[in-house]
């Protein structure tokens, strides 16, 4: 039977996959139109509107954000990374060990955060190593993604889906999603998608010049000296064999080795204990060389490299300034501004000799390593004027970082052998968190995303809306008829297949509100368990591989890598295919 409830519901579906579609909206205020239009002609009241906000299932979410923040503070991830990939030479070589070790901390991180520390890494390693950041990008996402969707937390599509469970009424048998249950799929996709991007990405996607590269090509070019430490791995290797000709972005200009100087350094020179290496390059490769464990050192930030927060910035040296006409070994800078000069440009003249022998001149731009106390020192500084940081460098007591890791391992060990909730689990974190100072109480407030929250609410008052208007059944009927021809498997593929499709394109959040409950009525039609169905929107609406704007780690990756539409479709669309086949024929075999 038509109803006026039914038609509006259609009319406001339409209207969301509009707005979300063009972008004409964005994804909240869509939302937020379509469920108070809802409320005013009585479709949903404001009870169910709001009931959303006691759902325990969308505090997890935003405190797996939290969290995750939290950890992105620390240097574990560059630690894990550095251990893993230092001596990674080879394209697929590193495909292989990121993909594995970003799909893993995806399973127990939330994968936005952890994208956004992956990324400098991939950009230092490419350069290092004479790769184009596009050949990478997009697989850090995928692989993201597949490990994301093998727990209930490393997704928040995952944890959206169990709070529209909780909330849900039509198969009153239906059980809470647990920690692991998304394991059947996505443990085998991780091994599966993860050979798929050995073999054939570099074939798939395009060799694109970084945009930071093009944004850079006119930047400063500064001159940095690097000695090789007493007991480092690279004495005794020649300079070929040790890789630091071919960083890419930075030239080995000399050695200076005692009394004389090599210039125009040839690759079969033997590295020794003490050489000074004279690099120039500009500044973020310059920032990269720091961050790099490559058994070098920095001879004029010395004890500096020790402090728990530090800046990478660079200065212009003013006209009235003490600096002028003072070497950079004579400047006390350490002593007056908690810095140290690392190196110098000086536009349209080639610096020579040691970097502590350099006279400063005005209008030189220093690159500083700078201290925690630099900001206090030299805000009421005429001496010179700052340009820009170029890195940040942040550093926590190891025990610290253990409690964290230690920590959340705990509370997930915890939660997915119900001793304890993973919301209360998660908010004894944050308060230990707090306790330690690895976060601020006063910052905490700014890093809630506020936006997912809404989103959230007002997915699962849709989702209400759609139900009780009946819109969910007609529809869930549409797609049995289409697809029941292939029994009910066929039934399971065609939810994927809506589901996926609608993902790519309005975004995971929206495909999972608008399926969920065609999913249900579509369980409860056929008379099979729910279960499949539910995993089979939570799979497809998570593994969005097809287009840059479907999953947030897409569009993360799309700019940085400088990619199309069509390097996203290319590599992804077989990989959606295969993720489809392989949830279908699992969830198939385990549940009916």
């Amino acid at each position: 039977m038509i109803t006026f409830d039914l038609i509006l519901v259609y009319v406001v579906l339409f209207f969301i996959l509009v707005s979300l579609y063009w972008n004409i909206l964005g994804i909240s205020f869509t939302f937020l139109i379509a469920v108070i239009t809802l409320g005013i002609f009585g479709v949903l009241t404001p009870s169910e509107i709001i009931s959303g906000f006691g759902n325990e299932q969308v505090a997890v979410v935003i405190l797996m954000l939290l969290f995750s923040d939290v950890i992105k503070k620390t240097d574990i991830i560059e630690y894990i990374f550095d251990r893993l990939f230092y001596k990674t030479r080879t394209y697929r070589g590193f495909i292989g060990r990121m993909s594995l070790a970003v799909a893993g901390l995806s399973m127990f991180m939330n994968n936005v955060p952890l994208v956004a520390v992956t990324m400098p890494y991939i950009n230092s390693w490419t350069r290092r190593n004479n790769y184009s950041p596009s050949k990478f990008l997009i697989p850090l996402s995928y692989a993201a993604i597949l490990g994301g969707s093998a727990t209930l937390i490393g997704t928040s599509t995952n944890l959206i889906v169990n709070s529209m469970v909780i909330n849900q009424t039509l198969l009153p048998g239906l059980q809470n999603l647990s920690m692991f249950q998304f394991a059947w799929v996505g443990i085998p996709m991780i091994i599966i998608g993860g050979l798929y991007l050995v073999l054939f990405s570099n074939v798939l996607l395009p060799s694109k010049t970084p945009v930071n590269d093009e944004l850079n090509s006119g930047a400063r070019e500064y001159v940095i000296e690097a000695k090789v430490r007493t007991r480092s791995h690279l004495i005794g290797k020649t300079v070929g064999e040790s890789g630091l000709a071919d960083i890419r972005g930075l030239n080995l200009a000399a050695i200076l080795r005692k009394s004389f100087r090599i210039t125009d350094v040839p690759a079969d020179v033997v590295l020794d204990g003490g050489d000074i290496l004279v690099f120039t390059g500009e500044t973020t490769n310059i920032a990269d060389l720091i961050r790099d464990k490559s058994g070098l050192i920095l001879p004029e930030v010395g004890m500096l490299t020790r402090v728990r927060h530090a800046n990478v910035i660079e200065v212009v040296v003013s006209q009235n300034s003490y600096l002028i006409n003072k070497s950079v070994r004579n400047t006390d800078f350490r002593g007056k501004f908690d810095a140290a000069i690392i190196a110098v440009h000086r536009n349209g003249e080639k610096i020579e000799g040691k970097l502590g022998n350099v006279i400063l001149k005005s209008g030189d731009v220093l690159l500083l390593f700078a201290g925690e106390n630099f900001v206090s020192r030299a805000k009421d500084t005429t001496d010179f004027y700052f340009i820009s940081k170029v890195s940040e460098f942040i550093k926590l007591d190891w025990y610290r970082v253990f409690i964290l890791v230690g920590g959340l391992a705990l509370v997930i060990a915890l939660a997915a052998f119900s001793v304890i909730s993973l919301f209360m689990g998660l908010i004894i974190m944050i308060l230990i968190s707090m306790i330690f100072k690895v976060t601020d109480p006063k910052e905490l407030p700014k890093n809630i995303d506020y936006n997912l929250a809404l989103v959230i609410v007002l997915a699962l008052a849709l989702g209400t809306a759609m139900m009780k208007s009946g819109a969910a059944g007609l529809l869930a009927n549409g797609i049995i008829s289409a697809f029941l021809p292939l029994g009910k498997i066929g039934v399971l593929l065609g939810i994927y297949l809506v589901t996926s499709l609608l993902a790519a394109y309005i975004t995971t959040k929206a495909a999972v509100a608008v399926v969920f409950p065609i999913a249900l009525s579509v369980a409860q039609q056929l008379g099979v368990p729910g279960t499949p169905f539910v995993l089979a929107v939570s799979y497809a609406a998570a593994c969005t591989f097809i287009t840059p704007y479907g999953y947030v780690t897409n569009l993360m990756v799309n700019g940085p890598g400088g990619y199309s539409f069509r390097d996203f479709t290319r590599i992804g669309l077989p990989l959606t295919f295969i993720y489809m086949v392989v949830a279908v024929l699992i969830l198939s075999a385990v549940y009916f």
